[in-house]
């Protein structure tokens, strides 16, 4: 049964009527929300593409600046996930508070303002002829974190339950005969939504900025969990990367394309809510031809730009006045 509050502080600190680890008001949220992994890119992004900013907002190294698309004339907000699902889950629930609970009463909202958020990040790229630069559309995402299992959404479609079962497969064939975790990793898999999806594409065409759709895997870590071979630890599934470049993922048209660490519980989280979320990531590290592009914040702003439109052209079709209860 949903949990409608009142909740304590100790489930949810609120002081001042800000939210403990972001350190905002409710007022001082978008609620078209452009979210990032490394708080030093808020404000280059603000600098940028944000005009009449009116929050600036760093606390326990998390970064929120709230303003105006110069592109769309739209109030959005840019904020931090921080590095890994981990500390997403907090952003996500915070930010997600937000909009939902009424900080006077700190009770559930009858009805709220949806909200949509588009992370933008860096990633690296698992096929060959994915150039550096290249921006992935991520459809459905695999998370290897296991954030996700605490949350137990029905599934989403049928090709995430196909996604969920070769990928376990795959990882479990793959896996050192004599490692201790030999079938224990147990990944979970998430879509986004198809209308963001779709509106990313298009805004990429008409701005001429090259992209791909795929799969994106979302991993608890950098190095081992990634196929970086660098400790003198031994790895549970060697080379992961190239193996799950290879996955036969059963889904026409669509492969793995890319890997990083957030996109699998946003997508999760968001889609179990009802609200929409997508994820455009620039391939910033080619991990079949070991190239690693060190300048690449023109990529980010061509995600950026490309992530402003769409938020500006999905926000007429949200449902006005969706309940926060509703659902999908």
């Amino acid at each position: 049964m949903e949990n409608t509050g009142p909740y304590n502080t100790s489930d949810l600190p609120v002081f001042n009527n800000r939210i403990y680890h972001l350190d905002l008001a409710p007022e001082e949220l978008a609620p078209n929300i452009i979210i990032v992994g490394d708080p030093d890119r808020v404000p280059v992004i603000a600098e940028e593409f944000l005009g009449d900013r009116e929050v600036d907002r760093s606390h326990r190294g998390l970064r929120t600046i709230t303003g105006t698309s110069r592109e769309t004339g739209q109030r959005v907000s840019v904020t931090t996930s921080g590095m890994g699902t981990p500390s997403l889950e907090i952003v996500l629930n915070e930010l997600v508070a937000l909009h939902e609970i009424d900080f006077s009463t700190m009770t559930r909202k009858e009805a709220c303002e949806p909200i949509t958020i588009i992370r933008v990040g860096t990633s690296g790229g698992v096929q060959h002829d994915t150039p550096l630069g290249t921006l992935i559309v991520t459809d459905y995402a695999v998370g290897l974190d296991n954030t996700g299992l605490f949350y137990s959404p029905a599934m989403y479609d049928s090709g995430c339950e196909l996604l969920e079962q070769r990928t376990l497969e795959c990882i479990n064939t793959a896996a050192a005969r004599t490692s201790r975790f030999k079938g224990k990793m147990i990944p979970y898999v998430s879509r986004a939504d198809a209308e963001i999806t779709a509106a990313l594409q298009r805004e990429a065409d008409r701005l001429g900025v090259r992209y791909k759709k795929g799969i994106t895997v979302s991993n608890s870590g950098f190095f081992a969990n990634q196929g970086r071979d660098i400790s003198r630890v031994p790895l549970t599934v060697p080379d992961i990367d190239g193996v799950l470049a290879s996955l036969d993922t059963g889904i026409p048209g669509l492969r793995v394309e890319n890997m990083e660490m957030e996109a699998s519980f946003l997508l999760h989280f968001m889609g179990c809510l009802g609200y929409r979320a997508g994820v455009l990531c620039a391939v910033i590290d080619n991990r079949r031809e070991d190239r690693f592009a060190e300048q690449y914040i023109d990529y980010i702003k061509d995600a950026v730009l490309v992530s402003l439109r769409t938020l500006d052209e999905v926000s007429g079709r949200h449902e006005s006045g969706k309940g926060a209860k509703s659902g999908k």
